[in-house]
């Protein structure tokens, strides 16, 4: 896929590595409907992707909510008049021990709506808005491609059971939908980053985000623009689908 003026959505576009993915599409000429909940940040976003030299528009919308979705995905076809792929980059966390334990008590647990709200943004809104991309790209006739931002974490990771598999979740639906999806020419595959420095690796604690970065062989972060590279890499290339690229700079948890 040459990107010069092509339709790609990015969820999660007002901010972090949404917003970074964003400008490097931009930059190769990729029309972008950036989606979050934050006006503010997403007006911000779109101004860095016109400056990069791509258009841009902006989308409030909640990805959990199947009526914003659907509402939202008309509007963008409304607006660009096409759509040829997206990346499915919201999400949120929400950590903590499945049981916590202190002095042989139980202290506490993780709740269900700590679970929840991480099943309902990074998974469920990855399955709403890549069906929706889908549907809009068969009915266009439009060939496009579906990308997925996973995890490192999805092999399972301390005090992340929720966005453990919800992150393994978007992997295997990547991959599902590559054999699903193939005969109608879409191609799905999905990034799993390791730590990459943004706000949400900012908001770890210290020592561990240190003891992270230390395990790694490249003894470093990632940074967005090498996520936005392999993102650009993926839609480039028309004879990748199906496959899940980790870009975790060589770590293992």
């Amino acid at each position: 896929m040459d990107l010069n003026g092509k339709v790609i959505v990015v969820t999660g576009g007002g901010q972090g590595l949404g917003r970074s993915m964003a400008i490097t599409l931009a930059a190769k000429g990729a029309k972008l409907a950036l989606i979050d909940l934050s006006r503010e940040k997403l007006d911000e976003a779109v101004e860095l992707c016109k400056a990069a030299g791509g258009d841009a528009k902006a989308y409030i919308a909640n990805v959990t909510k199947e009526d914003d979705v659907i509402s939202t995905f008309d509007q963008i076809v409304e607006d660009f008049g096409s759509f040829n792929g997206i990346i499915n980059n919201a999400g949120i966390l929400r950590d903590g021990l499945l049981i916590k334990v202190k002095d042989g008590e139980i202290v506490k647990k993780l709740s269900f709506t700590e679970w929840q709200d991480v099943i309902d943004v990074n998974l469920t809104g990855v399955f709403l808005c890549g069906r929706e991309a889908a549907e809009r790209m068969i009915k266009l006739g439009i060939e496009g491609v579906i990308i997925n931002i996973s995890s490192l974490s999805r092999a399972g990771n301390i005090g992340q059971t929720n966005y453990s598999a919800a992150k393994a979740g978007v992997a295997a639906m990547a991959v599902s939908w590559a054999k699903e999806l193939a005969r109608y020419g879409i191609r799905s595959a999905a990034i799993a980053p390791g730590i990459i420095a943004t706000d949400m690796a900012a908001s770890m604690k210290p020592e561990a985000l240190e003891n992270l970065t230390a395990a790694a062989p490249l003894k470093r972060m990632g940074t967005p623009e090498e996520i936005g590279h392999t993102c650009a890499y993926i839609f480039e290339n028309d004879y990748f689908t199906g496959r899940i690229i980790e870009m975790d700079g060589g770590l293992r948890l």
